[in-house]
């Protein structure tokens, strides 16, 4: 009896510390972020499924929807910019959207920003020659500002969910757009692009739910194996690398976990077409990563094109109208 009474206690000890959740300091007090510690929730092909990975994101349902235009931020002979708000789950997220003159329906075209500290960062802010370009020729434009940006609900530090919070707000935003009575918008027709930490975003996204978008433009994208944004970013933040370390370990002690965060170990599940834009004298986003992720594409046999920039910076600077006219043309071809 006393036998079986500690075999059950300490099962539910261990059962309790496999349930612990990830608890992180935020303006001086203690909140709890809904993402267990890194145990296995099951086993899958003798692989461990985690709850914050690339495999739960695919299997997660979303509820995209409200999409509604605010009032009138511009308006100019090609296009009117509205300000725009769409739920998602629980959350409310704010953004742009710059609307052609003409007949419609318009092809949409979801754009991901990078980062900005969310502390300075306006509604509609980054991309914005892109926002302006791409809307003159021909397409809706729909810029998510991304939860705790701008006019969006806050929650949790998205720093600690290695930006898939981000990537539900994007998947959402397709969602709304689809759900959306808007009479301009072909809903049939979606399209996505998306610089630096918002090219990482789309990676995100073409992995987890392949066939969400037809196609897919990457300007200087972060590493699609998140062990290089960890090495180049995280690791000289001590206010998030301990918190990190301690919860999920490094790639080192913990690769299984790394791995399955990492897009770049799921690319066999993307139907879109790709196209990549990089400046070889990018000081922020090493070209060799888009490089890599070229090849991992291709070994996979996608539908990719890459183009380096001799002495290009981290958002163009000369070449930016080569870049913009193969953009377009690339949209073009598949959604016009």
């Amino acid at each position: 009896m006393r036998i079986a009474l500690v075999v059950l206690i300490l099962a539910a000890v261990v059962t309790t510390f496999a349930a612990v959740a990830v608890y992180f300091l935020k303006e001086g007090g203690v909140i709890q972020l809904p993402v267990p510690l890194p145990v296995a929730e099951e086993k899958r092909d003798d692989e461990i499924f985690y709850p914050l990975s690339i495999p739960a994101l695919a299997e997660k349902e979303f509820d995209g929807r409200d999409l509604e235009l605010g009032e009138v931020l511009s308006e100019n002979e090609a296009y009117t910019r509205y300000f725009i708000t769409y739920m998602g789950g629980d959350l409310t997220i704010s953004g742009i959207m710059n609307v052609p003159k003409g007949n419609g329906p318009f092809p949409v075209l979801i754009l991901n920003h990078g980062y900005i500290d969310p502390d300075i960062y306006t509604n509609g802010r980054g991309l914005k020659r892109e926002q302006d370009y791409l809307a003159r020729e021909g397409y809706v434009i729909v810029h998510p500002d991304y939860r705790n940006h701008a006019e969006s609900d806050d929650v949790e530090p998205s720093e600690l969910d290695f930006r898939f919070g981000y990537t539900e707000d994007v998947i959402n935003a397709v969602y709304a757009v689809r759900e959306s009575d808007l009479p301009f918008l072909d809903k049939e027709r979606i399209g996505m692009l998306g610089h630096s930490m918002g090219g990482g975003i789309t990676i995100n996204v073409i992995v987890a739910k392949p066939g969400l978008v037809d196609a897919v433009v990457l300007f200087a994208p972060v590493s699609a194996n998140y062990e290089d944004n960890f090495h180049r970013w995280t690791e000289r933040r001590s206010e998030y690398r301990d918190r990190i370390v301690s919860s999920f370990g490094t790639p080192t002690t913990n690769p299984s976990f790394w791995k399955n965060i990492s897009p770049i170990n799921f690319l066999d599940r993307v139907e879109a077409p790709v196209l990549i834009h990089h400046g070889t004298a990018d000081e922020s986003v090493p070209v060799e990563w888009s490089r890599n992720l070229h090849d991992a594409l291709e070994a996979e046999g996608k539908e990719v094109t890459y183009y380096t920039y001799p002495g290009e910076p981290h958002e163009f600077a000369t070449a930016w109208i080569e870049v913009m006219s193969r953009t377009t043309e690339f949209f073009d071809s598949i959604l016009k």
